[in-house]
């Protein structure tokens, strides 16, 4: 057995190369994997001498040849393939191990150049494993050093990989060498080239979005079907997901998470991720029925399960603190079809031992979760896609422009930033009353303004909570003074919203009017 060793990455290359060789592999490499090895006293063959002609161009060719390829690409079980490899000299190449220049690495660094970047655009190494993956049935592709163990544990075990291993190794390394293509494309058709300026240190201007858009997900699970019964869904995460993120979670109990369950939770996850003091989320259908902050978990819950008891029932939960057993039991109450929080304690645990259908989902959160947002979303429409900058705005008492007479307290002025908060992860049209911390009232998800205004009012009716001396939040501006006078009824003594229509200076006379203080933010925050 013969093995091509060609890395750029060498983590764990010597150790391989060590146990390939105790197995009887005769070990073929590329100039600084060849000399790595050599000097770790492994007998290896350079490429060069393989195909009898010496690397060139600065490296740029050095694999590029029949004798490398005619020994990845030929057909063991076809005589033709056979016969031409004698013909012509040519020894048969059974496993490759190769992994690419760091294209991605490297145009991730500030100030990268055109050149560097270019000159990170691997040819060869595509091209061999493009050949070895293609030769699945006689050659194993190996393209990551996770790989490495499973590699070694058949060849030790079987003397060969199976079946089973080298197509599996195939399908990784084309699913490799499309992020690595995808990765050249978004970066090339990004930039914006000023040929004038060409030069070795030529760092060019790129644009926000690229020319054509390549992403690429893995996917975490098959799910029972869709938004609804008659539809097939699946979950995908990023190559790379972000600490922190709903994709980095463990279940720790409970039924599969289904594609409602999975949306929802990202909604519920992503709110309680913008507190920075305990927090609890409560989210139905997307959208946040009841939030609060409080000084423990079980505070924070009972708050935040006060705005809206009966659209909890059956609702998503998070904590961005870990859960302990007096807020476990507090929680094993109601019917809650998902609970995540960093960690739950072992009494929390316990509490839930029960309750079997209960998922309960880990996430680990890094010390700066508060900053760890998607960079970009997207919405699918009819052959096409709508790509943009997530909505990561986070407003400070600074922005704060207060344009009423009456001036907002303090203790009105936190409770208007929690507000803020809370109203960027509600469907717009949105108005959310709060007090003391907690959400009062949730108008979400109406064709008017005046409609969320009136829901949120008729909400906290229902759950029997007083609207006196609330602040209310609204994700866009009033167009008319009703709304406002909707929410002032309610008893609502202070408002923000973003500001910017025609008719701001009619609403500001309204709230002086009123005897309201108003705040503007100069930032919407619509939620389709």
């Amino acid at each position: 057995m013969r093995a091509l060793i060609s890395v750029s990455d060498k983590t764990g290359i010597v150790d391989l190369a060590k146990e390939l060789h105790a197995l009887g592999v005769s070990l073929i490499s590329t100039g600084g994997t060849a000399k790595l090895l050599a000097e770790q006293g492994l007998p290896v063959t350079e490429v060069a001498e393989v195909t009898q002609f010496p690397e060139m161009l600065d490296g740029r060719v050095k694999t590029l040849h029949p004798k490398v390829h005619g020994g990845l690409l030929a057909r063991r079980d076809t005589p033709e393939h056979m016969a031409a490899l004698k013909a012509h000299n040519i020894d048969t190449i059974d496993l490759l191990i190769v992994n690419l220049y760091p294209f991605e690495a490297t145009v991730a660094k500030p100030g990268c150049t055109l050149a560097d970047a270019i000159e990170n655009i691997d040819i060869g190494g595509p091209a061999m494993v493009r050949s070895a993956a293609k030769n699945w049935k006689d050659v194993g592709i190996v393209t990551d050093a996770s790989q490495y163990a499973d590699v070694i544990a058949e060849l030790k075990t079987n003397g060969k990989l199976s079946d089973k291993l080298r197509f599996a190794l195939s399908v990784a390394a084309f699913n490799r060498i499309s992020q690595y293509d995808g990765a050249i494309s978004n970066y090339l058709s990004s930039v914006n080239f000023e040929a004038e300026k060409l030069s070795e240190e030529y760092v060019p201007e790129r644009a926000q979005f690229s020319g054509q858009f390549n992403e690429q997900y893995v996917k975490v699970q098959d799910l029972r079907y869709g938004e609804n019964s008659h539809q097939q869904a699946a979950w995908y995460r990023d190559l790379a997901p972000e600490a922190g993120s709903l994709a980095t979670g463990v279940q720790l109990q409970g039924k599969e998470l289904s594609y409602n369950n999975i949306a929802d939770a990202d909604a519920a996850w992503e709110c309680v991720k913008s507190f920075d003091t305990t927090a609890c989320v409560i989210v139905k259908h997307a959208n946040p029925c009841g939030v609060a902050v409080g000084a423990n978990p079980l505070e924070a819950y009972s708050k935040a399960f006060q705005t809206d008891p009966t659209s909890a029932f059956g609702g998503i939960i998070a904590f961005n603190r870990p859960v302990d057993k007096a807020a476990a039991e507090a929680v094993s109450k109601q019917f809650v079809e998902v609970l995540m929080a960093p960690d739950f304690s072992a009494e929390a645990l316990e509490v839930f031992k029960s309750k079997v259908n209960v998922r309960l989902m880990k996430i680990a959160l890094p010390a700066n979760y508060g900053d760890v947002r998607n960079a970009l979303e997207t919405k699918r429409v009819g052959s096409g896609l709508l790509l943009q900058s997530a909505d990561n705005h986070e407003l400070a008492l600074a922005d704060l422009k207060i344009v009423t007479v009456k001036q907002p307290t303090p203790e009105d002025l936190n409770d208007l930033l929690f507000a803020w908060k809370v109203a960027k992860f509600v469907k717009s049209n949105a108005i959310v009353f709060c007090k003391n911390g907690m959400t009062m009232g949730v108008g979400a998800g109406q064709m008017s303004r005046l409609d969320s205004a009136r829901i949120a009012s008729i909400k906290a009716e229902a759950a029997k909570l007083s609207l006196q001396h609330t602040v209310v939040a609204s994700d866009a501006f009033f167009p008319f003074r009703d709304g406002l006078d909707v929410v002032v009824d309610a008893g609502a003594t202070c408002v923000a919203q973003p500001g910017g229509s025609m008719r701001d200076q009619e609403v500001i006379d309204a709230a002086n009017e009123r005897g309201v203080a108003m705040v503007f933010t100069g930032v919407r925050h619509f939620r389709h």
